[in-house]
């Protein structure tokens, strides 16, 4: 970031600021002689020039948050770019986080098996041992997807897993952390293979703290994917190494508030370290909400060791989105976001956050998945309803569209179909899911003729994010590197620590300093 110098006693709202934001060294808050309250970063001018009110030690933006974070995932900051389902989060993002040492997670969930094949061998070669993670989503509707991006991940030695949207653990999950499991020089046990498990509820918070199920670890035992070795190990080491606190996100989410969510997870952390001595050293990160340096500096003062970032990455240059889907989103203002059901798990009544501004896919999906309550399948559908459908959502014929679903589940998960076939109201499900699937594709390519469908996820931080940028040069979509992005909030919250500690001992500041504005790196 670029230096900040000033004068040596600095009594302007503006130089105050440039004081503060010297971030590698201490700051002294003074009263001059004119009662003025002025800022200094040394300390003889300090004693000499005004009655010292306040002082604040360096605060470096890589010192916010746990440093085991840092230590474990090899990174210089406790910050993460969270994985953006269908390949959102792209080789190109998770590469430019990477170089620039952060944390990001490739957006594996929706992916057909082979592109997450080609993404990781991608990344991989480009990044040789610099960390990343892959998303895994729980996809209880499609267990085979489960096992072809954890095969992908151990084929491509992938150290890290962001497991996400899980109700229950699965013997995929399981099969990925007890496969990196051995026992160290020193006869400890290492977890060569780390897990993040983005949660949003206590009683899922405690299964990823606790060792993995014995009945799941037996059965993988005998079929063979991991050892015998391995499963013993994986009794007595917790499931993740990291648990993420999704709040108020888009995509997944169960609408949480962090200033709830957060605390409730580290008690309960602490709570079960008592009997799982392991659990002590699971460090709990926050998600949801974080746009703005104010909700980072928020989430590291409430106890988080780390934060993630996602929504406000994907209106970013890396980002696998079109550019009207980024100008829409570039547009949001916090309160433009709603629920819609969801694709991976519609027949659950499962829904998602995602953008209503703009597009008309939130009701569109409603509609669907009330018509799915309502009638037992396609053919009991009254003839009007069906022909709107046809018309308006599908462009086509139901039966059209029922035999790409035949193509496409044949591919990728035939038991899909197998389930579906004696059960009309499964091959309905099938047939809503492909529009409710594809309308977030339509919103990554921009084909304008579905402009109205765009399935956009997105949480209320896009529209804390535009708020903040307004009038900067992050303002526009084509400034926004995603490295960047991070830079700014991991700054602007290091920035608004020191304030909140002088607000802490008594100090006023002026009204100006109180807020980070984003500032252009130096090149």
């Amino acid at each position: 970031m670029t230096t900040f110098r000033s004068p040596a006693l600095a009594e302007t709202p503006a130089d105050i600021t440039a004081r503060l934001l010297e971030l590698d060294r201490p700051c002294w808050i003074v009263r001059t002689d004119s009662g003025t309250v002025a800022a200094t970063t040394d300390d003889w001018a300090a004693g000499a020039r005004g009655q010292v009110l306040a002082a604040v030690p360096p605060l470096p933006a890589q010192r916010l948050g746990d440093s085991a974070f840092r230590a474990a995932h090899g990174v210089r900051a406790a910050y993460a770019a969270g994985a953006m389902a269908n390949g959102i989060a792209s080789p190109a993002l998770v590469i430019a986080m990477a170089e620039a040492g952060y944390l990001a997670s490739y957006g594996a969930a929706g992916v057909p098996p082979p592109a997450v094949d080609a993404a990781l061998a991608e990344i991989s070669g480009r990044l040789g041992d610099k960390p990343f993670a892959c998303n895994l989503i729980h996809s209880p509707s499609e267990p085979a997807l489960e096992r072809a991006i954890v095969d992908a991940c151990l084929r491509y030695g992938v150290r890290c897993l962001e497991a996400s949207a899980f109700m229950d653990l699965t013997a995929e999950v399981v099969r990925y952390r007890a496969s990196g499991l051995v026992v160290n020089q020193q006869g400890g046990i290492e977890c060569r293979n780390r897990l993040i498990a983005k949660v949003s509820r206590v009683e899922v918070a405690e299964l990823f703290l606790r060792p993995a199920p014995v009945r799941l670890l037996r059965q993988l035992v005998e079929s063979g994917q991991i050892t015998a070795e391995q499963a013993e190990l994986a009794e007595r080491v917790p499931m993740a190494d990291d648990i993420t606190a999704e709040a108020d996100s888009g995509g997944h989410t169960d609408r949480r508030p962090l200033l709830v969510l957060l605390p409730e997870l580290i008690a309960a952390r602490d709570r079960i370290a008592a009997t799982v001595p392991g659990a002590a050293a699971v460090r709990i990160g926050a998600a949801g909400g974080i746009g703005t340096p104010d909700a980072a500096a928020s989430a590291f003062a409430l106890g988080a060791a780390y934060i993630v970032t996602g929504s406000v990455n994907q209106a970013a240059r890396e980002a696998n989105q079109s550019a009207a889907t980024k100008k829409l989103l570039a547009t949001a203002q916090f309160a433009d976001c709603t629920m819609a059901p969801s694709s991976d798990m519609f027949e659950l009544g499962v829904q998602v956050q995602v953008l209503r501004r703009g597009t008309m896919f939130a009701a569109r999906a409603h509609r669907l998945y009330d018509l799915y309550r309502a009638y037992d399948g396609i053919e009991a559908l009254p003839e009007q309803v069906r022909k709107e459908l046809e018309e308006k959502l599908f462009r086509r014929p139901l039966a059209d569209i029922w035999q790409e679903c035949v193509s496409y589940f044949t591919e990728r998960d035939p038991a899909q179909l197998v389930a579906a076939e004696g059960d009309p109201k499964a091959r309905m499900a099938l047939v809503f899911r492909w529009y409710l699937g594809l309308s977030s594709g339509w919103s990554i390519r921009g084909e304008a003729d579905r402009l109205a469908d765009y399935q956009i996820w997105c949480g209320p931080a896009m529209g804390g994010f535009n708020s903040w940028v307004a009038g900067t040069y992050l303002a526009a979509p084509e400034h926004r590197a995603v490295a960047d992005i991070a830079d700014q909030l991991m700054t602007g919250a290091a920035y608004l620590t020191r304030v909140a500690q002088l607000r802490a001992a008594g100090v006023r500041l002026p009204a100006e300093c109180a807020r980070y504005a984003p500032r252009p790196t130096e090149e």
